[in-house]
């Protein structure tokens, strides 16, 4: 079974665990989400959910998103024009990567030295005691990349 399958069962069945019903057109939601590598929008995720369920509404797309994301198995993305999107949650102690232009998402270690320096930089010169972080970056993949400087 391909890995974005197994996701796909986990995710359902830790929502039924949860004592949620797995309806048709959440299942179509969770489909699409365990599936994508790229961040989606509730938007994107309600026009190809609905490819398979097309009576499915925009509002139980984002209760679907909502019951994931308290569940920890998504986790949001805020980006920098304000729209927010979803990501299959990172394991561990890891942070996104996202492509600003394909949305392609990889994952970056977060118990790294860089960022534990970061952190404490930050905590000597706030007087903070840091206890949580989230960090997101965002930038060009390298396949936009090679795109961008063939365009030129």
């Amino acid at each position: 079974m391909p890995d974005d399958a197994r996701l796909h069962q986990h995710w359902l069945a830790q929502l039924q665990e949860n004592g949620y019903r797995l309806t048709a057109p959440r299942r179509a939601v969770v489909e699409i989400v365990a599936a994508s590598q790229h961040m989606l929008d509730p938007q994107m995720i309600y026009e190809q959910a609905r490819r398979q369920y097309p009576r499915l509404g925009l509002v139980t797309v984002y209760r679907t998103l909502e019951k994931l994301e308290q569940l920890g198995l998504v986790q949001r993305v805020h980006q920098p024009q304000g729209c927010q999107a979803f990501i299959a949650a990172a394991h561990g102690h890891q942070h996104p990567l996202i492509c600003q232009v394909c949305g392609r998402v990889e994952y970056f270690d977060g118990d790294s030295e860089i960022v534990e320096s970061l952190s404490s930089s930050v905590s000597r010169q706030s007087g903070y005691r840091i206890r949580d972080h989230w960090l997101q970056f965002f930038g060009l993949c390298g396949e936009c990349q090679g795109k961008n400087s063939a365009q030129n």
